[in-house]
């Protein structure tokens, strides 16, 4: 039971008519009649008397429809004071992310966020997701999104918004690894392989690891801050580098990209929201980590 579901029953009691009401509810005959058998179910009460001329209110019905319009008022009221509540929260809010970040699901948080709190301005700040964590602890931002990394730093929380896998990637021309290279990559094999990485942060972190577990010293072309630069460069031929999928998924130069299937495979990324432990009370910082729970 739920406020559809009364929603539905009291505006049947009022119409007595199941096609009027899925009209004016948006809902199909099927499943209006649906959610009234199961409130019938629920209540082990039949509710409405229904033949082939005629719909009428039992006596079960008649005490059913005073409750579900005291809880719809009840509902209603509810509602609307916490909706006063949180348009009175007005303040200044900075959040710092990825420009891919900004393409891929910020769009939808602000905008959602925003129309619960539109008094509420938020700064947006772009840069390499490395520096994330460290923003926040330095309190040069009040949320920031990056990656989860390995070990949380003490009086940091994370709230964990989507996954994305860690790719090895070249460009489609010229080939820069083959089909041997990619099925026994070893020291040897890939000693003349440029690659192109990040300067710092989770998957340089990572990409070392798995360099490390197969002796292979990397002759690297270019270290730089920001996985759009890693693309571009790969994409002019320069060497292979790492990134995140969701990267890709949003890059115009995805087509002048390949995605090597090298095993074992890195540890996927698990990109979400920081702040700091114990400005979580305060209620502008509250309402935007709740609003993504």
């Amino acid at each position: 039971m739920d406020s559809h579901s009364l929603r539905l029953f009291l505006s049947l009691a009022d119409n007595l008519h199941f096609g009027k009401t899925s009209r004016e509810q948006h809902v199909s005959p099927s499943a209006l009649s649906r959610s009234i058998k199961q409130l019938e179910e629920e209540l082990g009460a039949t509710l409405f008397v229904r033949d082939n001329r005629s719909v009428r209110l039992t006596r079960e019905g008649q005490q059913f429809r005073e409750y579900a319009s005291d809880v719809m008022n009840g509902w209603q009221a509810i509602r609307q004071t916490f909706m006063q509540d949180q348009q009175s929260l007005h303040g200044e809010l900075s959040l710092y992310c990825s420009v891919t970040a900004s393409y891929s699901f910020l769009y939808d948080i602000l905008s959602s966020f925003r129309q619960d709190y539109p008094r509420i301005e938020m700064k947006l700040h772009t840069g390499d997701p490395a520096k994330a964590v460290e923003r926040v602890q330095q309190g040069l931002e009040d949320l920031a999104i990056g990656a989860r990394p390995n070990n949380l730093p003490a009086g940091v929380d994370f709230q964990s918004i989507t996954r994305s896998e860690l790719r090895f990637i070249g460009p489609q021309s010229p080939q820069l690894l083959s089909d041997e290279q990619l099925r026994q990559p070893t020291a040897d094999s890939w000693k003349d392989v440029p690659m192109i990485l990040s300067e710092e942060g989770l998957a340089r972190t990572r990409t070392d690891r798995w360099l490390k577990s197969h002796n292979i010293k990397p002759r690297i072309y270019a270290q730089v801050s920001g996985n759009e630069a890693i693309v571009s460069m790969v994409s002019l031929g320069f060497g292979i580098g790492v990134v995140p999928q969701i990267v890709l998924d949003n890059s115009p130069l995805t087509a002048r990209i390949r995605i090597y299937d090298i095993q074992p495979p890195l540890a996927a990324y698990d990109i979400g929201l920081f702040a700091l432990e114990k400005r979580l009370k305060d209620p502008l910082i509250a309402a935007f980590w709740n609003r993504q729970r």
